[in-house]
């Protein structure tokens, strides 16, 4: 990490324009954003973009003088240093006045003079350790956001985040969730380095009265990079045709262009540019290619000792100080300072940071490091490591790749594992699985080494997110027959953890462990995990009875076991047993109390019993349970560093809110998770199951279809068996909504052929109602009456609040069907109550329409009951629409109007002028789609002639003259 004070920020940008071009929106949005505090503000773009100009222009903002600055930049080839672009951040704040009366400060602040001597003068003393991790970590929390309190009001700047340590996107998380009130926070990074895809290792929303901007910088289009040139060259323009062929050497990102003119500013001087000259001047410069001439251009105007100093800057890869860049290049004190005022006066090297020199980007540095031919690579990343070798304490990172990149294949095994090792210990996961890959692919390893490191790659990739690169790693391995039988089964075991993630990965995966079985002998805690996934039940069609020899081995296994092991193993047997309806399970429960005597291993297991309890009280109806347990499962995990259980949990969240009703943001909160964790199947088909239940709801088909097809049912021998029965819910109960019962129909048979085969009626409260209503459609009431009785019995005795309440719906259903209202009506009520209990507010309100809809049939057109039941039904339909279920509140209008009671929607009847009416909207939204007057109106719940002049008025209001228009937009 390097951090720099803000009177050096201005020397970033030696070839950068005079003028910022082409983000002026971007850069008001920033400074009117940052104006008050509490802030957060996240500049993502691809390398070269120009987010750290973005970042230099924010900051000579004169309404922005009054904060005090913090620059930190993350470097690409990080020592695993915990919080360190924060605290090197803090450190820049060091200076010969006080930073705050030390007795303003919190004493909990007094824990940072340790880790930031240079304000040790400006801190309280620090208090006694608490010798627990977890509670050190959160003193160390809670002593930065203290002090950026009191040194406000303050603006932190985070550079390149997607090179940050797993501790600063931590700390950065924990400041971003509860921001002090004068305090901003800016960070920058790039999508596509970032771990994950997520810039602070998890899905980020800014709390209550927190402001908050993303600045997502594309390239500049043709016309921008004709203003950047211009500006660049000092000429009032340039012709559109040397721009138009700029921008296609150069993609339009602002970095590359700077880069092309400043190489080509000789030519540039003589040759007018316009027509053939243009052309041809930028006809064999291409992107890499160009960087590495201009950098080769200007080393070639530099002395040798300069340009030895460069090279050894581009071998060192992060900023250096005098002393070791002299080192590595082997010059004399007096030519080393010569050549490094050379480097830097020909724009080559930068001072990153107080006496601190590398390249401003890392294309620079790869194009001076690509003039080095292979064996003067070699040379240099020896001499490189020699050196580091002396400092304290060592940068085992940076030995590990320069041994790595000298060929000294001894060196690279000790200084690699080392350095995976120490970043293991700290948390980061994806810098460990990194290295461990990279030793594993060096010819010859001993068996003992393959298999050493083998192991703890699994281990590492198995507790984290990513999963395609270390399951191809896995399967290479168990192809080497220099692995030992024992690592064998370990290796394997891992691979199969991972596969069970992957889509279409589930049978192949649980085939792997079983076989894995057979291996660990020599391993008993592998095997009782092992035991402990095969025993899952959620996991295929494989039927439920199957699995219980199972679950009997791991009965068994969980008797003799303790610690770790014993909670690991808990965590899911109990969530088994609970998912299969075992009513005894939630009757005590206190033994999952956290306690600070708990290792940090036994902490991330008491997360996942927390998390997969909850994740079962989901999936069977008790919301209110899961909710307390998942909260705690959560910060437990997150505290643990437990990034998949994060993952699931994340999930599950989802899935309860869908459930609570709490609609409010929910399918933009799902869509972003979806996005960070689409390699995690088990993840991805739930927040996939909750996003088409959105869309349903909303009357979205298409979405519906496309994202209720990513639940597994496609493959239900490879998904998550509770998710795909969602899914095949979800998708018979759209065909309905179209008028398609025999493809309704076959879902459903699709469905209930899972369903029976698992023998798991609890999992059944979505599929049995939709079922049901299904074949009584067709004429099928017996078969309809049969899967009532079915799911009686399949929840009899059981802990199934959900499917019971289903199971009223049914009965509901089925009585109205014969004609027997006052039966149907008292299911119906039962079953408003039971969905009232769980809590599941948007199934109770499903419920209390068709009780109403019966008191309406029942009633005469003039009986208060009628009138009391319209009243209710008026009422549904305002929930409906408050909740976001457009469509069902569209219904209980319809079904209003077909009984000859209208009531008006409270939106209201108020003049609309040329802004669209709430159902115009609804138009415009279904429009845009595609769809037809038929199938709006079918959406609507309106006639084909009402759809026509809300058609007409919409496309005049939005200026359109036909659909097609709205189409192309």
């Amino acid at each position: 990490m390097a951090t720099a004070p803000r009177h050096e920020v201005s020397g970033l940008t030696r070839t950068a324009s005079p003028v910022l071009v082409g983000r002026e929106s971007e850069l008001e949005s920033l400074a009117t954003t940052l104006s008050g505090q509490p802030t957060v503000a996240m500049i993502e773009g691809e390398a070269g973009v120009g987010k750290s100009r973005l970042v230099l222009e924010l900051l000579a903002r004169p309404d922005l003088r009054h904060l005090r600055v913090m620059l930190g930049r993350c470097q690409s080839l990080r020592e695993p240093f915990l919080y360190g672009a924060v605290l090197e951040a803090l450190g820049g704040l060091r200076g010969p006045s006080p930073l705050v009366d030390r007795n303003r400060l919190s004493p909990v602040t007094g824990v940072l003079r340790a880790l930031l001597p240079e304000l040790s003068e400006h801190l309280p003393q620090a208090p006694e350790p608490t010798g627990d991790p977890r509670s050190e970590r959160h003193r160390l929390f809670r002593a930065v956001r203290e002090l950026l309190s009191e040194i406000g009001p303050a603006l932190l700047v985070v550079e390149d985040l997607h090179w940050a340590d797993d501790g600063s996107r931590h700390l950065l998380r924990f400041l971003m969730a509860d921001l002090p009130r004068n305090l901003a926070i800016v960070v920058t990074y790039r999508r596509e380095d970032v771990p994950g895809g997520v810039p602070l290792g998890s899905a980020y929303r800014p709390p209550p009265g927190t402001a908050s901007v993303l600045v997502n910088l594309r390239p500049l289009n043709p016309e921008e990079v004709r203003t950047l040139a211009s500006a660049i060259l000092g000429r009032h323009s340039i012709s559109t045709e040397f721009a138009a062929k700029l921008y296609e050497r150069t993609a339009g990102i602002p970095f590359v262009v700077e880069e092309t003119l400043w190489a080509l500013r000789n030519s540039a001087g003589k040759v007018h540019l316009d027509g053939v000259a243009a052309r041809q001047l930028l006809e064999n410069v291409e992107v890499p290619v160009l960087l590495r001439e201009a950098m080769a251009e200007r080393l070639t105007g530099m002395p040798l000792a300069a340009v030895r100093l460069a090279q050894a800057a581009a071998v060192l890869s992060v900023p250096a100080g005098v002393e070791l860049l002299r080192e590595v290049a082997g010059l004399t004190e007096r030519r080393c300072h010569a050549a490094l005022a050379s480097a830097l006066g020909n724009g080559v090297l930068y001072e990153i940071d107080d006496c601190s020199y590398g390249y401003r980007h890392s294309l620079a540095r790869q194009a001076v490091y690509d003039t080095l031919p292979g064996y003067e690579r070699r040379r240099l990343h020896a001499r490189a490591l020699r050196a580091l070798e002396q400092c304290v304490p060592r940068p085992v990172v940076q030995m590990a790749d320069h041994s790595h990149r000298a060929g000294d294949a001894a060196l690279a095994l000790r200084y690699g594992e080392e350095a995976a090792d120490l970043a293991a210990r700290v948390g980061d996961v994806s810098t460990t699985t990194h290295l461990l890959q990279r030793l594993l692919k060096a010819p010859g390893l001993a068996t003992r080494d393959i298999d050493r490191l083998a192991v703890k790659l699994g281990q590492v990739a198995y507790t984290g997110i990513d999963q395609y690169d270390p399951v191809a790693t896995l399967e290479q391995l168990l192809r080497d027959p220099r692995l030992s039988t024992t690592a064998r089964g370990e290796v394997r075991f891992f691979l199969g953890m991972l596969l069970v993630r992957q889509i279409g990965g589930l049978e192949a995966g649980r085939a792997v462990i079983e076989t894995a079985l057979e291996e660990l002998g020599e391993r008993p805690a592998r095997l009782a995990r092992g035991v402990s996934v095969l025993a899952q039940p959620f996991y295929g069609t494989t039927p439920l009875a199957e699995l219980l020899p199972w679950r009997e081995r791991l009965r068994g296994l969980i008797k003799t076991s303790e610690g770790e092991l014993r909670l690991s193993l808990q965590a899911n047997h109990l969530s088994s047993l609970l998912q299969t309806g075992d009513p005894t399970i939630l009757r005590d429960l206190t033994f999952l109390s956290p306690s600070t005597s708990l290792s940090s291993g036994e902490q991330g297991q008491l997360a996942r019993v927390h998390c997969n309890l909850a994740d079962a009280c989901t999936c069977i109806g008790h919301y209110g349970q899961a909710r307390t347990m998942l909260a705690t499962g959560l910060r437990l995990a997150i505290d643990a560093g437990e990034p998949f259980v994060v993952s699931t949990a994340r999930a599950t969240q989802a899935r309860l809110d869908w459930f609570l009703g709490e609609w409010y943001g929910l399918a933009e909160r799902a869509a972003e998770l979806l996005d960070e964790y689409h390699d995690l199947f088990p993840v991805a088909s739930e927040l996939s199951l909750v996003l088409g239940s959105l869309a349903l709801v909303r009357g979205d088909w298409e979405e519906a279809e496309e994202r209720l097809a990513a639940t597994g049912v496609g493959s239900p021998h490879d998904a998550i068996t509770p998710v795909a029965l969602g899914g095949f819910a979800g998708l018979a109960e759209l065909r309905l909504a179209q008028g398609e019962d025999a493809l309704a129909l076959a879902e459903i048979d699709r469905a209930l052929s899972v369903a029976r085969s698992k023998g798991i009626w609890p999992w059944t409260g979505e599929l049995v109602p939709v079922a049901v209503s299904a074949l009584v459609n067709v004429g099928r009431t017996d078969e309809a009456a049969e899967l009532a009785d079915e799911l009686e019995r399949g929840v009899a005795g059981k802990d199934a609040p959900l499917a019971k309440a289903a199971l009223e719906m049914a009965r509901a259903r089925l009585a109205r069907a014969g004609g027997d209202l006052a039966a149907a009506l008292d299911h119906y009520d039962r079953a408003r109550r039971r969905y009232l209990g769980l809590p599941a507010p948007y199934h109770e309100a499903l419920a209390a329409e068709q009780a109403a809809l019966c008191r309406l049939d029942a009633g005469t057109a003039d009986a208060p009951e009628t009138a009391r039941a319209a009243e209710e039904l008026s009422a549904l339909a305002d929930r409906f629409a408050a909740m976001g279920a457009t469509r069902d509140a569209d219904r209980c209008r319809h079904r209003l109007r077909s009984h000859g009671t209208v009531k008006p929607s409270r939106r209201g009847r108020r003049g609309y002028g040329d802004v669209l009416s709430p159902r115009e909207e609804d138009v415009a939204r279904l429009l845009a789609r595609g769809r037809t007057n038929r199938e709006i109106a079918q959406v609507l719940f309106l006639s084909p002639r009402t759809v026509e002049q809300h058609v007409a008025r919409t496309l005049k209001k939005l200026g359109k003259q036909s659909r097609t228009d709205l189409l192309d937009d």
